[in-house]
């Protein structure tokens, strides 16, 4: 790990200030950025301790959605009354992933912002990878990529977003608010991720010394029909090969709103539109929901190893969409 400088920041302009003067990265819960500086891969010149900042709160918007603030827990997140009953998906998708001991350090706000967990990118010992080292080619295309991206990859990289609750803040159209030198801004989830094109080394919208204040979910109606389906290689603590977050609206017996979104499959959580849109109008059952399978896995370009994760990844949506359609369950 190479040296760098350490302050707390007392409040978020504070924190702000710090990282332009530093040229440093915020600090929130650590579990990635600690991991990726002891690896070589990251070398913050400083770091920017945020967590006497607290903002650790979720609490009931006027609209009738929540907000949740970036410094919460993965864990306090999953378990708050307000995402068990209004959005438990999202405490579906944090409750699969990672350790017990690492939810109860990683933050919302650092979950959107983790890199990816490809090996040529976490291994220094790769020379080609254009995520860490912009221009050096990208190992994964000739080498081992049966955990790599179907959708939306580039010449440049094939890597894939690691992140579970991320696939299902896109479906509930969750937004993103964030400070910087010029002030506050909103980002709808759907636009805050980027696609590698030829900047691979980019993972999203944020411009220098952003900070993430909180993530606003709105008034969902997915609550009695969602579901989240991950589909690893073991069942404890491993990324996604496949996952599939859906909600559907149903009245009477009749689809009258859907949200897909895929994991493990893109550089970001990869909504699906027109298999939504296939459900809208329909009556849940095996025929509709294979139809949209066949139409989330459109359009996509395996890669050497990863041809499986096709016929997996239509599998998953069909399977996702019964489990989410059947009503409320225990994960």
């Amino acid at each position: 790990m190479n040296s760098f400088s350490f302050q707390r920041a007392s409040s978020v302009d504070d924190a702000i200030s710090s990282v332009i003067t530093t040229g440093g990265k915020f600090l929130a819960g650590g579990t990635n950025l600690v991991d990726l500086m002891k690896d070589g891969v990251e070398k913050p010149p400083a770091l920017v301790d945020l967590r006497r900042l607290n903002l650790r709160e979720i609490t009931a918007t006027a609209s009738g959605g929540v907000m949740i603030q970036s410094g919460v827990s993965n864990s306090a997140l999953a378990n708050h009354p307000l995402i068990r009953t209004q959005y438990p998906v999202v405490s579906q998708a944090i409750l699969s992933g990672a350790t017990t001991q690492l939810r109860n350090m990683a933050t919302a706000g650092g979950n959107l912002v983790q890199r990816t967990r490809c090996p040529y990118f976490m291994e220094t010992a790769f020379k080609s990878c254009n995520k860490r080292v912009p221009g050096s080619g990208c190992s994964a295309l000739d080498g081992f990529n049966r955990e790599h991206a179907l959708f939306g990859a580039s010449e440049h990289c094939v890597a894939i977003h690691p992140s579970d609750m991320a696939i299902a803040l896109v479906i509930l159209d969750a937004v993103v608010h964030v400070q910087g030198p010029s002030g506050q801004r909103a980002i709808p989830l759907s636009e805050f991720f980027r696609l590698p094109g030829d900047t691979p080394e980019i993972d999203n919208t944020l411009q220098p010394a952003e900070l993430i204040l909180g993530i606003e979910l709105p008034p969902s109606n997915f609550a009695s029909h969602s579901w989240y389906l991950k589909v690893r290689d073991r069942h404890s603590y491993a990324f996604a090969l496949v996952s599939v977050a859906a909600g559907l609206e149903i009245k009477e017996g009749i689809i009258h709103r859907a949200g897909i979104a895929l994991g493990g499959v893109a550089s970001k959580p990869w909504r699906v539109h027109r298999a939504e849109e296939s459900l809208i109008g329909q009556r849940p059952s095996p025929e509709a929901f294979h139809a949209a399978a066949e139409l989330a896995m459109e359009g996509a370009k395996p890669l050497s190893q990863n041809t499986f994760k096709v016929d997996l990844g239509k599998h998953s949506v069909v399977r996702t969409l019964r489990l989410a359609s059947s009503g409320p369950q225990t994960h």
